[in-house]
């Protein structure tokens, strides 16, 4: 197979250490100086990741780094395709016309736990009927990014749905319970950029309001609503800190209708604008 990363930005003339396979056939894993997410879209596949049996059928997905020991021996009608990205692909980008000098660069963490031999899902992360929908139409979206290259803002796209795209892993992964609270925060992760209501959650969980919120105030220790909320929150602070999207896409990309909605709770809960949060993480991140 052909690899294509590094990725020639025609917009800015820049290097962007990414590569996306349409096609993916599965031979000499792990790809070397890079990390890969697989999509299983069809078949199966079955071996070892670092000594770790695996079977993994359709729809599922491979979380594979440079390090990793893999040995795919069964393969049965499989279709597959993978998005693959260099290190240096986590470093945050910033606008054009910034005046900040850094002498370190913030790095994306999101998802990072999913990839690696420490990895408790070993390589082979949960993931839902209710969720893969979602996380292939993100994926989808990268694949397209990276051939077409539409305009001067491809690339901060791309790191847009990869953030959502781990980080929803990342929350499935987490899980521990298959509880009525569980179900819950599934459909939170997987439905938090639409219009939510609580009784869009109580429906979920077939509780009334009063059950589902002490049910949450003891595991989450705050409403269902509450973390509805939270996790917007916590969402947009990430692309806040590591993409140089407008506030307005930031807000309709974690739920909020309006920017002025999602500025008002934003620095209602951290204690700073989304403006003067981008600014402070940017900066706190490159001293750690």
């Amino acid at each position: 197979m052909t690899k294509n990363m590094p990725q020639w930005d025609r917009h800015k003339n820049r290097i962007v250490n990414i590569e996306f396979q349409p096609v993916e056939e599965l031979t000499s894993l792990p790809y070397p100086q890079r990390y890969t997410l697989i999509f299983i879209t069809s078949g199966r596949v079955g071996g070892t990741v670092n000594d770790r049996p695996i079977s993994v059928a359709a729809p599922g997905i491979l979380c594979l780094a440079e390090g990793d020991a893999v040995n795919i021996s069964e393969r049965e009608q499989l279709a597959a395709q993978s998005f693959s990205f260099h290190a240096d692909f986590l470093n945050s980008t910033y606008l054009s016309d910034s005046l900040e000098a850094y002498t370190a660069i913030p790095r994306i963490q999101t998802g990072l736990s999913l990839f690696g031999g420490n990895s408790r899902c070993s390589g082979v992360p949960r993931v839902t009927a209710a969720a893969f929908p979602l996380l292939l139409e993100w994926f989808f979206v990268l694949g397209t990014e990276v051939s077409a290259q539409s305009d001067e803002r491809w690339a901060c796209r791309i790191k847009k749905y990869f953030i959502k795209l781990l980080g929803l892993l990342e929350d499935l992964n987490s899980a521990q319970e298959h509880s009525p609270v569980d179900l819950v925060l599934e459909y939170i992760h997987t439905h938090y950029t639409d219009k939510i209501s609580l009784a869009d959650l109580t429906k979920c969980a077939l509780l009334n309001r009063v059950s589902l919120n002490k049910m949450f105030q003891e595991r989450c220790r705050t409403t269902a609503m509450g973390y509805l909320l939270a996790h917007r929150l916590k969402v947009a602070g990430e692309l806040l800190t590591h993409t140089d999207m407008n506030l307005n896409d930031i807000a309709r990309s974690t739920g909020f209708e309006y920017d002025t909605y999602f500025i008002k709770q934003f620095t209602a809960k951290k204690g700073m604008s989304p403006t003067a949060y981008r600014k402070t993480t940017r900066k706190a991140a490159t001293a750690i």
